[in-house]
């Protein structure tokens, strides 16, 4: 059994890969944003999601490495960081799962109810997945910190959730079905270990607290 130091260790370890891979995932899309830019953003128009038109869905996966201007990447790379780095920190592996599963689904959901008229790019389907996902996971893993993080970033971004509904000009099919991806893959990707190992029996007077105290103890705070 691991002691609360191992635990530490091992999630501090994982926050630095989680920090390590977002860093990386914001390289790759400032990286592309220069050709695309000199290009007059023929890669958006080439590689990215035109609703119904069989011959884009592979832009489903690259449409999200792929903007149409420098404050619309600059607009998503903030929240794609916070948002990312706070659904990574538990473990990479899972995150790329749950990150897989948001890009699919935001995708496809962009191409079949998406304007056919219109080609869509940009990685805020993306950040959608992860606010969802951080929203829900601790309740679907029953950490008490990660309940507490979903809360705060709740009442800290609530202006996103207008990005869900319907707006012309906006992507908005891809932030809502990046959405609901991101809350269905915290039931999916949830830490069944964990939810197995709590015990049935309601918790004492002060439980709440000291389970408090023990996530930040795990996280070696």
């Amino acid at each position: 059994m691991e002691s609360r130091g191992q635990t530490a260790e091992i999630m501090i370890a994982e926050a630095r890969k989680a920090l390590w891979v977002m860093v990386g995932f914001l390289a790759v899309i400032w990286v592309l944003q220069i050709p695309n830019w000199l290009s007059g953003y023929a890669l958006s128009r080439e590689y990215g999601v035109q609703a119904w038109n069989p011959e884009t869905l592979p832009g489903i996966i690259s449409s999200a490495f792929l903007h149409w201007s420098w404050e619309h990447i600059e607009g998503n790379s903030g929240p794609l960081f916070v948002f990312g780095f706070l659904a990574a920190y538990r473990g990479v592996a899972k995150f790329l799962s749950v990150t897989a599963l948001i890009v699919l689904v935001s995708g496809l959901g962009e191409w079949f109810t998406a304007d056919p008229d219109a080609v869509g790019a940009g990685a805020s389907g993306v950040v959608f997945g992860y606010f969802g996902y951080v929203l829900v996971r601790g309740v679907f893993d029953r950490h008490l910190i990660d309940i507490v993080i979903g809360v705060v970033m709740a009442l800290s971004f609530a202006y996103q959730f207008t990005g869900l509904l319907p707006q012309e000009g906006i992507g908005w099919q891809a932030h809502l079905f990046g959405f609901l991806a991101g809350t269905v893959g915290g039931w999916i990707f949830r830490d069944r270990r964990a939810a197995a190992s709590k015990p049935a029996a309601p918790p004492a007077s002060g439980g709440s607290r000291s389970s408090l105290h023990k996530e930040l103890d795990d996280l070696g705070l």
